[in-house]
């Protein structure tokens, strides 16, 4: 099993690699790992006009289910929250999505899965 400081370590790289995957298809980062209470949110990121904030999910393999699968409402809305605690503490009103990055591999070797419009606010 891996240590936690070492899979904390391997999440911020495999986010790090998937903003930088999501910047060479058009996207701008604007943050990562905000933090709110009760949800974090792993990047932000502009896409024209859209703010777009993204959880990205990794597996090593996915015989068990693709990483974005493991996405539930109760993570969907702690998320949503996060988000709208990070437009009211920075006065933003503008459109909005949610993405999913989905991970698979071991680094250098990962393949992404992007899921634009993951889900929705409610």
């Amino acid at each position: 099993m891996t240590a936690p400081s070492n899979r904390r370590q391997l999440g911020q790289q495999v986010e790090q690699a998937a903003a930088r995957w999501l910047e060479v298809r058009g996207l701008t980062l604007v943050a990562s790992n905000q933090h709110a209470k009760g949800g974090e949110i792993d990047l932000i990121m502009r896409d024209g006009d859209n703010l777009v904030f993204v959880e990205v999910r990794h597996r090593r393999r996915s015989d068990y289910g693709h990483p974005a699968e493991t996405i539930t409402p109760a993570k969907q809305r702690r998320i949503i929250k996060a988000a709208r605690f990070y437009l009211h503490a920075h006065g933003l009103s503008c459109p909005c999505r949610f993405d999913v990055v989905g991970v698979t591999g071991s680094l250098p070797a990962l393949e992404f899965d992007w899921i634009r419009a993951a889900f929705d606010a409610y």
